[in-house]
Formats: C-alpha cells, structure tokens, sequence
C-alpha cells in the first residue's frame, strides 16, 4: 500500500491532572502546542509577556498536565504497519492509547515513533491520552537522588541539569521562568508497508579544486514483511532538471539500507551569501515493490567542502572558517530561542529573522546551547539565504550529570538531531556545549586535559567531559563525519577559556567581569570572539507592549526593572550610561542612550576585529549575544522581540560590509588621567575587504571640529590605494594629531572611493561624548519619493548637517525597512537612506540624535 499520514492536529482536549471534574477538559485549538498557549486560548491565564503576568503564570510550572485525542481508526491494509508519531513531547510524558502505555519519554529533543498496529486490531474511535508531569517537581526529585553531584552552573534552578529540557525555561539572564508542558512539536498518525526512515545525501569526497565531487544517497528502509521484495529509484535534480538517476536498487537486509553514488563534474557550489550562490540540488528516492510506488523521501542539499582552520602562528593557534577553500571572517551573531512559546514561531518569523541577517551582513549565526535543536525550518532558510551556523549541542552553564541511564539519553539524543541536520550545507561547525568548561574553572572542578582515559572523566567531580570529549564526539563522527566538532563553547585545547591565543572566546570584560571600556574592545579579543555584548532597551513601541500604566513609564520603573534578568543590570547600565554620555531621567530619551552604547560597543568590536583578520587571521570572527529574544524585554539583543532592530543592528551593518573603512585614534582613558585632555593622538585608517579580487581606492581623511563645523586643516588624501582582498590594507598607521594646534575637539571623517563610489564611511570621535556640546547641529532631513526596479515605492531620505551629527536614529515601524540607520553625518558630506514600506498616507518618520 502507498504511505497514508494523518496530522493529528486538531479535536484536542486538555486538563489539569489534578482536576478530574466533569467540567474540567478545555479545548486545545490546535497542536503542536504548550499547556500556557492553550490557558490563554481558554481565558484561564494572562499574556505572560506583558506587566508582571509572568509570576501571575508560574502556578502553570508547578502542575502536571493531560492532552486527550480521539480518532477514528484508518484503513489498515493485511501487510500494513500503523505508527504513531511524535516529534516533539515536553518533557516527562507518559502516553496511553485505549488504556494501554505504549510510551515513556523523558528527553524533549527526541522524536519518537510506536507501533501501534496490534492495538488497532479493535475497532475505534481510538482515545489517545499523554500525560506530562511537572517537569520542574521531577527535575527536583532527580536531583535529591543523586546528592553526591556537584550540581553547580549559572543561570536558573541547578536541578535543569538533571532533565533533557530545554535550559532557557528555568529562567535566564534574558528570559522568564516558563516551565512549558505539551506536545511541542507534530504528532501524526502513518500507515504503511514500507516506508524511507531517513535519506542522507553525503558528500563523500570534493576534489581540492572543487570541480568534482561524489555523492552518497543513503537511505534507511522500514518494510517489516515486505524488506525483500523492496527496489529503489534515486533521482538526482538541481532547480528542477534530473541530473542522474538510478533504478531497481535493492534493499540490503541486513543492515535495512539502500544506497546509490553519483559523481558530477563541475558541480555548482553552495556558498555562503555575499561569496556566490545559494544552490541547492535535490535528491528523492522512490520506494517500490510489485511494480507499485509504496513511499517518496526527499531532501535538498549543498555541495561545499568547510574547515576549521587550527594551526600555528605569531598569534598562538588560528581559529577560522574555509568554506570551499576560501577564508570567511564570520561576523554574526548568537541566536536563542525566538520565543519562550516555541510553538508560535513560524516559518514566515524564521524566515524575516534570517532576511534581516542577510541585510545586516551578518554570515554566521550560533544556535546556542542552552536552547533547541531548531525547527528544520531554521535551517532551510538558512542554507537558502546563505548563513552559516554555528550548532551548539544543547547543554549550557552548568555540571551536568552522567549517570548511565543518562548517558544513553543524550547519545540517542545527539544521534536524532545530527541525522535530522546532517544533510544541511549551512551547518559547518558542532560544538559540545555552551560556557560549561568556564563552569568547571570557577567551581574549581577537576579537569586534567591530559588524562585521555575517559572512564577517568566519569570518577571525577566533572563528569560532563565524558558527554563533551566521547559521546559528541562519536557521533558527529559516525553520523556526520564531514562536520567540524568542537568540545565546547568557549574551548582551546584545554587550556583556560580565556586564553586568547587559541579556541574560541566569551569576551564579558565588557558589562561583565572587569567593566571594561567599549572603546578598548578591540584589545580583548581572542582568536575567535563567540560571545560578547552590551545591552539596551528595545523601541518605545515595545516598552509600550508590556508596559500597562502610564505611570511606570520611567527609566526605574518596576515593570521595566522586572523585564530585565540581568545580575546586576541597574549598575551597569549606569556605570556606562555615565561615563560615556549625558544621562537623561525621561524614558525616550534614557532608550536612546543605552542604545547608543550598545552601537558604539559593537562598532568598536567588530571593527576592531575584522581589522585584525588581516593579521595571519588573528581574529577568525566574531558573534555578538545575541541576536534575538525570546519575550519583550531588555536584553543584549540588537533586534528585539517584535524584530524590530536597535541602532548596534545598523552599526555591525556597516562594519560588515564587503569593503569597509576604518578610522581609530589611540583610546585616552579619561577617567585615568582625571579628565585631563590629550595633547596629541595617534590614529589609524585601514580599508577591510573581504572581496577575493584587488581593488583600487581613494581615500579622503577629515578634520571637522565638532563646535564649528568647519575643516581644522586641509584633508588629507590618498589615492590609487591597493586594496588587499580577503583581508586588511592598513592606509595610514600612527599618524599624529597636535591638540596644541587644533584646539577644537574634533571629529576624524574618513570616506573610501572605488570606482568613482563612495562604497564606505567611517567616523571617529573625541571620547567621552558627554563631554562634547551637540546644541545647533543644523541637521536637514529632506524626502523624496521614487519607485523602484520592482514596482515597489520607497521614500528617499537625503540628510546634510553644519556640524557633526552623532547617531541619528530613525524611527522603526513594523513592515518598514531601512536602509541605513544610527548614522553620523558630517558637513560636505550628504548622505541617503532608502525607506521601503511606508505607505504615503503614513506620518514622517521621526528621529533623534545624540544631543538632540
């Protein structure tokens, strides 16, 4: 018989396990689902992410929870096997059909599947019943068991170790405590005689020139009675034409699989976007017997070759990403869980969180540990997009245990996600978990890099190596041996992971740890900078969200103090809100301010880094935390919930262009000297490109005094420059500004020209801004309005100043792009942003800049 599926997505009930009156079923609207969303659908709880409903909400985490299904019963063919199904459960489920277990999960990243043929025999309605006990009760329970762990991490309760759950739902630095229960992901009813339980397209080999490549098509067989009379037909197409295909394979009993190789020549590659194209081919098996096609599978795939690049130098060891045998500097960003509700993302919601990437030149993105393994829905957009991600396996902050029963859950678990992944080009990298190796320094828990005896690891006070150096290990190597693994995230062969000179690094000297100034950001780096970041606010339309009462609109407020989960957040905020800019009380403009921080932050780190790819690839990358969020609140993000970007989004835009300037004048720690001026500066311009051709600039360096307006000596100009590909071509290093003779603070205004363009700007700043006066600024905003290649109508926004305009913000609407914003500007030099969305009848867009 051909394979039938049914969702089983609708006709849903649901109660509280403890509520057994006649009443007490509610209806679930639709599944995949959690146990908060349908409460909300049913009027029996508050929108969580608004006021303090979240405590209002945390009864839902202390009770456990019962989903009801009934269904009629299918037609069954005599050779048929009937499965149920299920994709996703949260977390301890305990699933009944017509009275009779037939399940027991306790690992919310697994999928599952059961045979329920025999109990169909009886004719239906079927009643299908999942229980989900209160996950944080077991994890407790769990944890009292085993008191001779040492359950020590950061972020949440310690008892999360114990439970393949995931982390970010015991409460974050950046997120609520929502303990979701409930069928997350799909559930479905199959019948079937046979039936492609999983299609692999590897790549088993790529010439180094790339021009020939081989393709394994392997793919796993479930027939039951019917495996010998089984044949397979591949296809192998791109954008729709076959290139190859292969008929009447036959099945191999023994191990149930069914494969074909194809060799191409000259295969279109898949890159990362901005490096070539996006192509993907496409591989299908048809599964036959008797002449009749009994199922059809397919995936799509990308040919690419992808290394890590670890070796020595000046530096220490390189750290890097070669992709098809070019260097990629991987600016990007950590991604976490785009909602705390995981199943209200949608394809679409994946799908504008990528494009904004994409538009951001962002290339890589890190799925961080603490999280989910994603929808594969995540990765699609990403191999089509062009986006390179960074797998965390999930584990984050803490000293998990290995208990053998333990152990199996998370091999079984690790071999569900990369079979589920493997076949993806985007993911390049699998790393073993998220700062537990920065939890085994600080709880001072043993770990001797040299004992290479794993049953050694289990005997010790941190037994998570044994889950990070072994089992990961393995089967990344089994199941996707083209693939990168790295242990862990921050990691370098064992040494501390601060170490700058080899791995990845968290750089949180800045915010965290020492406080740090933004300004030297550039000075902190290590080979790979994995995470580092600066909070701020979201727009006031987003504050205005969750914000109810006039009232509480102040930068102090409880509400938004409660919105924000960071240790310590009220200090830190102030720290560099006061040593950097004039603060204000009113919320609009205290927004403001912290966003401009969080620009000025992220533009002295990423183009402090990307300078340094130039150096023997001293700095590989760097991904800012975070991206994204999970819920309304203040957070490292630099597009909020509602994905609406901050100005850092604009900034890191810039810095991540193609062919980007840079200009720096030497860090004067003003709070170090007691406020006392420099009496001269050395600076630097540099031009960083990641063209692979040569190209020829111009540059021209100003100087424009921030009171006046008017130029403090001539430009300085300099042509028919060089420009390096792939890397750095340093324009001026150490030259000297004589305060004595320019008296005026002043700004240095550097442009690059390439082919009679200007391709990039660059602005540097006397520091600290509160000490400059912004009054006067002469600013012109003028609007025009054009329609474009495509049809569509876009507002250009042409934009001139007398003096030296910092960080002009332009207002975010929803369905409104920008093409630039958080820009400064500077007399002679207009500059455009191009407005696509705004409908005519719309307002203007408002703005503010610094001073303002």
């Amino acid at each position: 018989m051909a394979f039938f599926e049914k969702r089983l997505s609708t006709g849903w009930t649901f109660r509280d396990v403890d509520d057994e009156g006649s009443d007490a079923w509610m209806p679930v609207p639709s599944i995949p689902s959690t146990a908060q969303q349908d409460l909300i659908a049913n009027n029996k709880l508050e929108n969580p992410y608004i006021g303090f409903n979240e405590l209002k909400a945390r009864w839902v985490n202390e009770k456990s929870w019962i989903y009801r299904h009934e269904f009629e019963q299918p037609e069954i063919p005599a050779d048929a096997t009937v499965a149920l199904v299920f994709d996703g459960l949260d977390t301890f489920a305990s699933v009944t059909l017509d009275g009779q277990k037939i399940l027991e999960s306790d690992n919310m990243f697994m999928g599952y599947r059961v045979n329920i043929t025999d109990i169909l025999i009886a004719k239906g309605p079927h009643v299908l019943e999942i229980k989900f006990d209160c996950a944080q009760f077991r994890a407790r329970e769990i944890r009292s068991q085993h008191p001779d762990h040492k359950w020590v991490g950061f972020n949440g309760d310690m008892a999360r170790l114990a439970v393949r759950k995931a982390q970010y739902h015991w409460g974050w630095d950046w997120g609520p405590v929502i303990m979701t229960a409930g069928i997350w992901r799909e559930v479905r009813l199959e019948v079937y005689s046979a039936r492609v339980a999983d299609l692999w397209p590897q790549i088993t080999s790529i010439s180094s020139d790339h021009q020939k490549a081989s393709v394994t098509m392997i793919a796993k067989i479930d027939a039951a009675g019917i495996l010998e009379s089984c044949t397979a037909s591949f296809r192998l197409t791109l954008r729709g034409q076959e290139l190859a295909h292969q008929d009447n394979i036959s099945v191999n009993a023994t191990d149930q699989t069914v494969q074909a190789e194809f060799q191409l020549t000259n295969p279109e590659l898949w890159w990362p976007h901005g490096y070539g194209s996006q192509t993907l081919y496409e591989v299908s098996i048809s599964l036959w017997s008797n002449g009749k096609e009994l199922h059809k599978k397919s995936k799509r795939f990308g040919i690419r070759s992808a290394e890590v690049i670890q070796q020595p130098d000046k530096h220490g060891k390189s750290f890097f990403f070669r992709i098809n045998g070019v260097d990629i500097f991987c600016g990007g960003s950590c991604w976490i869980p785009t909602d705390s509700l995981l199943p209200s993302i949608t394809a679409e919601r994946y799908r504008k969180w990528i494009e904004l990437m994409v538009a951001g030149g962002q290339m890589m993105i890190r799925v961080w540990g603490g999280g989910i393994y994603e929808d594969d829905r995540f990765y699609e957009v990403c191999d089509e997009l062009g986006v390179l991600v960074w797998q965390d396996f999930m584990f984050g902050c803490g000293n998990y245990p290995v208990w053998p029963r333990m152990r199996e859950s998370i091999r079984q678990e690790a071999i569900y996600n990369v079979q589920r992944l493997r076949h993806h080009p985007s993911i390049v990298i699998y790393v073993g978990n998220n700062e537990d190796y920065q939890v085994q320094e600080q709880a001072k828990l043993t770990y001797h890099y040299d004992d290479k005896n794993p049953e050694n690891w289990l005997k010790t006070d941190f037994p998570a190596r044994y889950i990070y150096e072994k089992i990961l290990l393995e089967v990344v190597a089994e199941h996707s041996p083209g693939t990168f693994y790295h242990p862990g995230s921050p990691w370098g062969d064992g040494k501390i992971t601060s170490d700058p000179t080899v791995g990845d690094m968290h750089q949180w000297n800045v915010w965290h740890g020492s406080q740090e100034k933004y300004q030297i950001f550039a000075s902190l780096g290590g080979r790979f900078n994995s995470e580092f970041g600066m909070e701020a606010f979201p727009h006031m339309s987003t504050i205005e969200y969750f914000v109810e009462n006039e009232a509480d609109k102040f930068p102090q407020s409880h509400v938004l103090d409660f919105h924000n989960k960071a240790d310590g957040h009220e200090r830190r905020l102030a720290t560099y809100l006061v040593e950097n800019v004039r603060t204000a009380t009113d919320l609009e403009t205290y927004i403001y301010l912290t966003q401009v921080i969080q620009a000025e932050t992220m533009m002295f780190g990423y183009t402090g880094w990307r300078r340094q790819w130039g150096d023997e690839r001293h700095c590989g990358g760097a991904l800012l935390w975070q991206l994204n969020d999970c819920w309304p609140t203040i957070s490292w993000s630099i597009v909020d919930y509602f994905l609406r970007p901050k100005p850092a989004y604009y900034t890191v835009k810039r810095a991540l262009k193609s062919v980007a300037i840079g200009v720096r004048r030497e860090h004067h720690d003003w709070s170090v000297v007691h406020a006392q001026p420099p009496t001269s500066s050395r600076y630097d311009v540099w031009i960083a490109s990641s063209r692979q051709e040569v190209l020829r600039g111009k540059v021209e360096l100003r100087f424009i005094s921030v009171v006046s307006g008017e130029e403090l000596r001539s430009a300085m100009i300099f042509e028919d420059i060089v420009i390096k590909p792939n890397g750095t071509t340093n324009v001026l290093t150490n030259g000297m500004i004589d305060h004595i003779a320019e008296p005026e603070p002043h700004v240095l205004s550097a442009r690059l020209w390439v082919g009679g363009d200007i391709v990039a700007r660059d602005i540097d700043w006397p520091q600290p801004f509160k000490y400059l006066d912004f009054s006067d600024r002469g600013l012109e905003v003028k609007p025009e309005t054009r329609t474009s290649s495509t049809g569509e109508k876009q507002q250009i926004l042409k934009i001139s100043a007398q003096r030296p305009v910092k960080c002009l913000v332009f207002e975010e609407r929803d369905n409104v792009r920008l093409s630039d914003s958080a820009m400064d500007i500077v007399p002679g030099d207009e500059q455009v942003v191009i407005v696509t969305g705004l409908d005519e009848s719309s307002a203007p867009l408002k703005y503010r800049y610094l001073g303002q």
